[in-house]
């Protein structure tokens, strides 16, 4: 019945992060949909980012997580995480980017804890990220060590998102790849704290706001019009 990731008795935690998607469903009447009424106004988002010993999901590690809430179309900053994950594996080539060395100073948290308390922040809320599909690639692989099954959220993309708001027809495009530095840049966005994992949520959730108020004369400004492909 099992298979060989998965437990047979389920943590609390995880429990708990599958419950909260069961209540949103009897709440909406629309397990996994997203409601024409919903907008930016009355749901909560959680902007976060990974930094990694690389930049393969399946053998690289999370060394850092960071996520912060958005509410009303304002950043939330009491309503943050930030974590620092002890890891056997490390890259010490990848240090000069994050700059979290294996013995480093900050206080660290272990795998297992670190995503308790990180589905614990995020619920059934709607996660954004740059370039998302990545840092959840490595937190589900994380999830997968542990025998727990991957992420339900809902995501948006900064990324996507701003190649739509550049290239809403010229689909051709639309392949071509901006880097959050791009976003900074073009968004007037100040980079604090860049390639850190805190750093790098705060920044994405301000292009996401950024963005998103740039959408709005386009539409109803609805989450159906913001998850449109």
């Amino acid at each position: 019945m099992f298979g060989k990731n998965k437990r047979k008795t389920l943590p609390e935690f995880w429990i708990h992060y599958l419950e909260a998607f069961n209540h949103k469903a009897k709440k909406t009447g629309l397990f996994g949909k997203i409601l024409k009424e919903e907008t930016l106004d009355n749901s909560r988002f959680v902007a976060f980012d990974t930094e990694t010993t690389g930049f393969n999901p399946k053998v690289d590690r999370m060394l850092s997580i960071g996520a912060i809430a958005i509410q009303s179309h304002i950043i939330k900053v009491e309503d943050s995480l930030e974590l620092y994950v002890d890891q056997e594996h490390y890259n010490p080539e990848s240090a000069p980017i994050h700059g979290i060395l294996k013995q480093g100073h900050f206080s660290k948290v272990t795998e297992i804890e670190a995503i308790e308390r990180f589905v614990s922040f995020i619920g059934a809320d709607i996660l954004i990220g740059h370039h998302i599909g990545f840092d959840v690639a490595v937190v589900n692989a994380a999830l997968k060590r542990h025998g727990l099954g991957k992420l339900k959220n809902k995501l948006l993309d900064t990324g996507h998102l701003y190649k739509r708001l550049l290239h809403p027809i010229h689909f051709g495009l639309q392949n071509k790849h901006y880097t959050l530095d791009t976003l900074s840049e073009a968004l007037k966005i100040p980079m604090y704290d860049r390639h850190t994992s805190a750093g790098d949520a705060m920044i994405t959730a301000i292009a996401f706001l950024k963005i998103a108020a740039k959408f709005k004369g386009r539409s109803k400004h609805t989450l159906q019009y913001l998850f449109r492909s």
